[in-house]
């Protein structure tokens, strides 16, 4: 499936997401990963830098969780779907990477991409917007800048 627009506006700003795997054993594995893009169609790429335990699940189980939230609006996506690993010596890895080179500028080397089928791709909101009469985005990202003690930039 393709993202709707306001989750490929969130892929395109957001500068961590996290990706969830699980072992053998069935030993959940959370990690944080700092490179990845929409393909511009139903796949996620994510740049394999320095992440052992994500690609020993993947090959093991290739299912795969990734969410990112946008820290402000307390909102964010969850998307589900297989992964497939592609290595420098994969045909179609110099394309899945070249997107996650250009994020780089050269300062990783990408030793394996994930490419990960959207199969669901799922709103997260935090429960303010449920638990709270009248929370609005304005009021989270509020909340949030003096939470942070940060401002916007202007």
């Amino acid at each position: 499936m393709t993202p709707d627009d306001r989750s490929l506006d969130l892929i395109r700003r957001s500068v961590l997401c996290w990706l969830a795997t699980v072992s053998a054993e069935s030993v959940p594995n959370v990690s944080p990963k700092e490179i990845f893009a929409h393909d511009g169609a139903e796949t996620l790429l994510i740049a394999e830098i320095a992440s052992p335990v994500s690609l020993r699940n993947l090959r093991g189980n290739p299912m795969a969780c990734v969410s990112m939230i946008d820290i402000f609006t307390q909102k964010g996506c969850k998307i589900t779907g297989p992964a497939s690993i592609l290595a420098p010596d994969t045909p179609g890895f110099d394309t899945a990477a070249a997107p996650l080179l250009a994020l780089t500028g050269g300062a990783f080397p990408i030793r394996h991409v994930f490419a990960i089928r959207i199969d669901t791709c799922r709103p997260i909101i935090a429960p303010g917007y449920y638990m709270r009469p009248g929370t609005t985005e304005e009021s989270q990202v509020a909340g949030a800048m003096a939470a942070y003690g940060v401002r916007p930039v202007t």
